[in-house]
């Protein structure tokens, strides 16, 4: 089987999802109600990129009956609600899957305290917001997931069971491995540092050939070899996990079909998903969606890929 990188096809110069007046960053796609729907993060470029997120970031939606786009912005789904709410300050990083009947939007967010991690940034915390609607109305937990001090970059999968597997990263960019008996049941850490002989972030899961995948970004270089690239592991349960045998999934060269050839300065938040599948998370993928930041914009990319 060829390796997802080598099959990795053109993606349309007009497709993706951006904004004239935002960063656009993150990025998960479901499809429902004959669409694809594009959840992702903004925030205005005054405000600058990337530090900008962290105060001002909120979760936006937008549609297209193509996987690659171009999407077009429908709603802002979440933001800061104020208060003394965990998510009060902005919201950030989403990922939605579907449970049964429930949407279930998973994201981070800071709160209005002013609480700092080691005296630099806000803290952050991992929870959700579930609908019955992909258009909502939202509902979100009064509380974070009790997961940690800083939690960041959830990757949620739902398994056939309504069982969930959640991965996320700490301050340190340690990855660790939480389990649920249902999406809005209790989270227990069932692995710590999944990798550790180098940090990682923005993990994906999805499950294909009868093996659990993580698609994430290699912070380090220490997995694939190469600073920033996409890393690719395995697992047969979610909980333990090994290095893919072709374990750089994507480079932060893109190719267009107009023919242009573009080296990202930042290529992130990596999602790979299967367009056709009836479950989202199963199947071998059919597209990579990253944040790209190249020549002072932000924006989402949908590059397809060609069949194994």
């Amino acid at each position: 089987m060829r390796p997802i990188m080598e099959r990795l096809l053109p993606a349309p110069r007009d497709g993706g999802f951006r904004q004239k007046e935002y960063f656009v960053w993150c990025g998960s796609v479901i499809r429902a109600e004959g669409m694809f729907h594009l959840f992702a993060s903004r925030w205005p470029r005054e405000t600058g990129f990337p530090e900008g997120y962290r105060r001002h970031s909120q979760i936006v939606r937008a549609t297209c009956r193509r996987a690659e786009g171009p999407f077009e912005f429908q709603e802002v789904v979440l933001a800061g609600r104020g208060g003394d709410w965990w998510d009060g300050r902005m919201c950030h990083n989403p990922k939605i899957i579907q449970v049964g009947g429930t949407y279930v939007l998973y994201y981070n967010a800071t709160d209005l305290s002013g609480r700092l991690l080691h005296g630099k940034h806000p803290i952050r915390q991992v929870g959700y917001a579930w609908s019955e609607s992909v258009r909502g109305p939202w509902r979100r937990l009064d509380r974070p997931l009790p997961l940690g001090e800083d939690t960041n970059n959830p990757a949620p999968y739902a398994r056939a069971d309504g069982n969930i597997v959640l991965v996320w990263r700490d301050w340190d960019l340690r990855m660790h491995v939480a389990e649920a008996d249902r999406f809005d049941g209790e989270y227990r850490v069932v692995a710590r540092d999944v990798y550790r002989p180098g940090r990682l972030e923005d993990p994906d899961l999805f499950f294909a050939d009868g093996l659990y995948h993580m698609v994430m970004e290699d912070n380090e270089g220490k997995l694939t070899g190469h600073v920033r690239h996409g890393g690719h592991m395995v697992s047969g349960d979610g909980v333990i996990w090994r290095p893919h045998e072709h374990v750089r999934a994507y480079s932060h060269e893109i190719a267009f079909d107009d023919g242009t050839v573009v080296t990202a300065d930042r290529r992130e938040r990596p999602e790979m998903f299967n367009a056709a599948a009836e479950v989202k998370g199963n199947g071998p993928p059919t597209h990579l969606l990253t944040g790209v930041w190249h020549g002072g914009e932000a924006w989402n990319v949908v590059q397809p890929i060609a069949p194994a």
